[in-house]
């Protein structure tokens, strides 16, 4: 039986005989003895092992490099050395692959972010890297323990659809017609129905549409899978294929939902504290200082409400310039939100209620018909990072606004079916989830929070 090496460096006693595997990060070589440092993947630390000339086959010794596999077994005993409690000391080694030191691309100095993209394969072995993929683990187990503790759903959405649920437009298409003889119908179009769907094909874009066809049989829903947007950006924020988590909510209207986002979140940020203290206190350290002061903030503090109309107000009053002009109508900038969640309110807060023409035709039409029950919640450091809103349950007026945001009323068959047969007020928001990884550990560029990412002009790995 292994052990963690995790577990070890926290409840490890000496006389303990284990057995560890891992990857040797150094080694630093004596006479008559050796101090190898192994890591396992499952902790920031590694464990210090050492290994004296006693041990059979330690001539092999010569092999193990930095990066090379191995597995050891000994006893825990304690450690002189300064940070560390414990040490493991060598009975047997076994040396599972050598790593040529002349070649090995990770030598024991600091790496450049853009240089660890080029080797994605072996990039989570740094100590950065590592702890991201701790952190995305954490918060990707707690927000199924949120969801499942109140007795939700999890549901699985296609990735291949028909429709585009944003009406945005920024889609990959799905084909398996020869590009190089594409059939054609005598109105000189691509004849789709020579093509495995009989019908134009994309990769989704949110499963939100099929969440809301399950919320409305058992009530209260929620997906976590890949969803893909088709946007030749190439920012520090944007990727092009990614993970989404949309709950969905039958009975519920926007207040509920704007609770229930609250709640996701601090619940999160709280797991993740609990769960990877020390990477989180890395991050802190090495990559921003305010990481868990952000985290606090989030779980400490009550979320402040204001509706659209407010936050513009708020804007128009400040005493800067912002880079896009600010008026009742525009699509707030992250510079708006983040102007408002960092200057004026100082903590999260959800925005409610925007005009009509900036959000998607599904958002439930508001009295006035100038607005939608549209929720935004915007955080420092970021800005907008869960977005929803209301559904239109009202028949009549969701045929109006499909008509309205030229979309082929007949591919919403089905989804209008729904207001026909047990309609009820629901809601529901997104969560970009790579976002959140990037907004929890103060990453910059949301390529190095997820494992192999996917950009314009790149599908490596």
């Amino acid at each position: 039986m292994t052990h963690r090496i995790a577990d070890i460096l926290k409840n490890g006693q000496p006389d303990s005989v284990i057995t560890i595997q891992g990857w040797v990060r150094t080694k630093r070589d004596s006479k008559g003895f050796a101090f190898v440092e192994v890591n396992d993947g499952s902790s920031m630390a590694g464990l210090q092992v050492i290994v004296d000339e006693s041990v059979p086959n330690y001539e092999t010794l010569a092999q193990v490099t930095t990066g090379a596999s191995i597995e050891i077994s000994g006893v825990l005993v304690p450690s002189p050395g300064k940070g560390q409690r414990i040490e493991l000391k060598a009975q047997s080694f076994h040396l599972y692959g050598t790593s040529d030191p002349e070649t090995y691309p990770l030598q024991k100095k600091r790496h450049s972010f853009e240089f660890l993209r080029t080797i994605g394969h072996l990039r989570s072995r740094t100590n950065t890297l590592g702890a991201v993929m701790r952190v995305r683990n954490a918060c990707a187990t707690a927000i199924h323990q949120f969801f499942q503790e109140r007795d939700f759903l999890w549901m699985h959405t296609p990735i291949i659809t028909a429709s585009d649920c944003e009406g945005a437009g920024e889609l990959f298409n799905i084909t398996t017609l020869d590009l190089t003889q594409v059939p054609l119908t005598t109105e000189k179009q691509v004849d789709y129905s020579q093509d495995f769907f009989g019908r134009p094909a994309y990769l989704t874009v949110s499963g939100q549409l099929e969440a809301e066809i399950m919320a409305l049989s058992f009530k209260n829903v929620y997906t976590f899978g890949p969803t893909f947007r088709a946007e030749n950006s190439n920012t520090s924020r944007h990727l092009a294929e990614f993970w989404m988590v949309e709950p969905e909510m039958a009975f519920c209207a926007l207040d509920g939902n704007v609770e229930l986002a609250e709640a996701f979140l601090k619940y999160v940020f709280q797991y993740v504290l609990d769960h990877c203290a020390d990477d989180m206190e890395f991050f802190n350290k090495r990559i921003d200082s305010s990481v868990l002061e952000t985290a606090s903030n989030i779980i400490d503090s009550k979320f402040d409400r204001i509706t659209y109309s407010e936050a513009i107000a708020l804007l128009e009053k400040a005493d800067r310039t912002f880079e896009y002009p600010v008026e009742w109508g525009i699509d707030l900038q992250s510079e708006h939100e983040r102007y408002l969640a960092e200057e004026v309110f100082k903590k999260p807060l959800a925005v409610t209620n925007y005009p009509t023409q900036i959000k998607a035709f599904y958002m439930r039409l508001d009295d006035d018909e100038k607005t939608v029950a549209a929720m935004d919640v915007l955080a420092p450091k970021i800005g907008e990072i869960i977005g929803g809103s209301q559904r239109e349950e009202r028949l009549d007026i969701l045929e109006r606004r499909i008509k309205a945001h030229n979309l082929p009323i007949d591919d919403y068959w089905w989804y209008l079916d729904l207001r026909r047969y047990g309609s009820v007020p629901h809601s529901g928001f997104g969560l970009g989830f790579e976002r959140l990884v990037q907004f929890m550990t103060g990453m910059a560029n949301i390529r190095d929070v997820i494992p192999f990412p996917r950009t314009p002009l790149n599908a490596d790995f």
